[in-house]
């Protein structure tokens, strides 16, 4: 996916001068030694510049990591670090950063100890002195082995703060009628370092036309067929497909300017069927596949949560509706007494066919239900259709409030193998307590019935993230567990 930063974490040992340079110097070794043994050798650079309690050593070490192409940051208190120094490295460092230290190591608690436990509490204090963000794990002292597993939880996190801090959102046309769910202030995506492109929907329906004829439609139409297999159920649609498809691509290349990284809110009704003919559901879910997410009805946040569940989990994420009730009779048919969930921890995750085909049951090309019970059928082509895939979900969002708080929800669980017996990209979810957390997270905090869905259990790195980038703890919704009351829940339910 070439629409996520790579990243390279600098690990720099830090030493306070009344300690012995070597322990820290030593002790980074057998860390990068580590996280070369277990994880890409890549990710990481080692570098020289042990700091003392100098701020001429702290400069030469931001030069060295800068240099070498780090765009994150590992301080590592190989001892118990001179708190200015190493505070000045993370404040002048542009780009994501962590603290962790180092544990005691083979019993020599004489000139063999390093107090980093200590330490690290002074680099905390001077952190928030500085007013600088600093990812520290949840406990940041450990072994080598330990050390170089924290280094690599911060992957995630850092893809996340670099991702946006060079992501712009294209948007397409105001959100649809009746979609004021979807509405949200822009003032937090500028807050967040993401910059955004409103465009009107004219504008893309004249660059549509003007890819009339492009000599490129072929190649692909033939690509889009290869990719659907039996699923080529309407290959006349494909043309179509494709000139929409190489628009996008083209407009994001013109548009993107000093950015790197781009996600998209699209328009999809109700004037874009009688305009163009068709709908985008396929050509949003090829686009999400190669890492550009594409958001439904201008979901402007959607598509940004979209983008982070990518920078986390380096695969497909897709966006859903929390959409309608398991029926009782497939229930007590295909779960219950099965698995390990009740009714109301079930529900149905659907949109209308924008789910990348790599994550769909069997496949295929169809039409637009809803909208076909108003437009002409031949309007309504270009969803992909299918169950979604069993397995392990992260379902999440990250969302502006009405008056600018940013705001987050996430829950880990499952779509279950239950064929659906309906229509769109759609599938059967469980969620532990899922109905207590849609009483008292998502309808008392006023989320939008679009989240985002991760492939996998991303719970860990998606918190950490979110806490590196901004968003309060207290603003962070989860699904509490059985026993464990929401505030404002009914103790006598």
């Amino acid at each position: 996916m070439n629409n996520v930063p790579q990243i390279k974490v600098g690990i720099v040992a830090v030493s306070r001068d009344c300690f012995p340079a070597s322990l820290a110097n030593n002790r980074r070794k057998v860390l990068v030694e580590a996280y070369k043994h277990k994880y890409n050798a890549d990710d990481i650079y080692e570098c020289p510049v042990c700091i003392i309690e100098s701020e001429i050593d702290m400069v030469k070490a931001l030069e060295d990591v800068k240099a070498n192409g780090c765009n994150a940051l590992c301080v590592y208190l190989g001892n118990f670090g001179p708190e200015i120094s190493e505070t000045l490295l993370a404040k002048h460092f542009d780009g994501p950063k962590m603290f962790v230290a180092a544990a005691e190591g083979d019993g020599d608690l004489y000139d063999g100890r390093g107090d980093a436990f200590c330490g690290m509490l002074n680099a905390s204090y001077n952190l928030a002195l500085r007013n600088v963000r600093a990812y520290i794990p949840e406990y940041p002292v450990g072994t080598a082995e330990e050390c170089a597993d924290m280094i690599h939880d911060f992957l995630p996190v850092a893809r996340v703060a670099v991702g946006l801090s060079q992501l712009k959102v294209i948007s397409f046309g105001p959100r649809p009628l009746n979609f004021l769910a979807c509405n949200a202030p822009i003032k937090q995506l500028y807050n967040l370092g993401v910059e955004i492109e409103e465009n009107s929907e004219l504008d893309l329906f004249e660059a549509y036309h003007n890819h009339d004829g492009d000599k490129r439609i072929d190649s692909l139409v033939q690509e889009m067929a290869n990719e659907l297999g039996a699923g080529n159920t309407n290959a006349g649609m494909l043309p179509k497909l494709a000139q929409y498809e190489l628009t996008l691509l083209d407009w994001i290349e013109a548009h993107k300017g000093y950015r790197k990284f781009t996600c998209i809110a699209g328009k999809c009704w109700p004037a874009f069927q009688t305009q163009f003919h068709f709908v985008p559901c396929y050509v949003n879910s090829r686009l999400t596949g190669r890492g550009i997410p594409v958001s439904c009805e201008v979901d402007i946040y959607g598509a940004l949560s979209e983008y982070i569940g990518t920078c986390i989990s380096n695969d497909v994420v897709t966006l859903l509706d929390i959409n309608n009730t398991v029926p009782r009779a497939m229930y007590d048919e295909f779960i219950k007494g099965k698995y390990s969930y009740k009714h109301t921890d079930t529900f149905m995750g659907f949109h209308c066919g924008n789910t990348c085909s790599r994550k769909v049951c069997n496949p295929h090309l169809d039409f637009q239900r809803i909208m076909a019970r108003n437009l002409p059928r031949e309007f309504t082509d270009g969803t992909i259709e299918g169950d979604l895939q069993p397995g392990e979900i992260t379902f999440y969002r990250l969302q502006s409030t009405a008056d600018t708080i940013l705001r987050a929800y996430m829950a880990e669980g499952e779509i279950l193998p239950v064929a659906t017996k309906s229509f769109g990209g759609i599938g059967v979810f469980a969620i532990p307590e899922m109905g207590r957390f849609y009483r008292h997270v998502l309808i008392e905090k006023n989320y939008p019935h679009h989240g985002a869905v991760m492939f996998g259990h991303y719970g860990k790195a998606l918190f950490n993230a979110l806490k590196y980038i901004g968003v309060s703890t207290s603003e962070i919704g989860y699904n509490q567990p059985e026993g464990v009351r929401y505030p404002s829940e009914n103790p006598f339910c």
